[in-house]
């Protein structure tokens, strides 16, 4: 999608660079074979989804009606093609 804006917000971000975070932690924790914090990464990955969740509530996310498919409305239903019939 070149040229949109999709997930450039700091909703988008935050919530990333958090479950990143907890991704490297249960990564490092699954090598030295240690399940409890294995599942204290998972809790920060899904914590990571919540915090970006809530920023995007608190309006630092993308708005709905400025994403490219919102906008294109009525314009997919007219966009649907017949699949071209192969003739041998």
């Amino acid at each position: 999608m070149a040229g949109s804006s999709h997930g450039h917000t700091p909703a988008a971000w935050t919530g990333v660079i958090i479950a990143f975070i907890g991704f490297c932690v249960a990564g490092a924790f699954t090598v030295m074979a240690q399940p409890v914090g294995f599942w204290v990464g998972m809790a920060i990955v899904l914590l990571g989804g919540v915090v970006g969740a809530i920023m995007r509530g608190m309006g630092l996310g993308q708005p709905k009606d400025t994403h490219p498919v919102h906008l294109a409305g009525d314009k997919k239903q007219a966009d649907k093609r017949q699949p071209a019939s192969v003739e041998g």
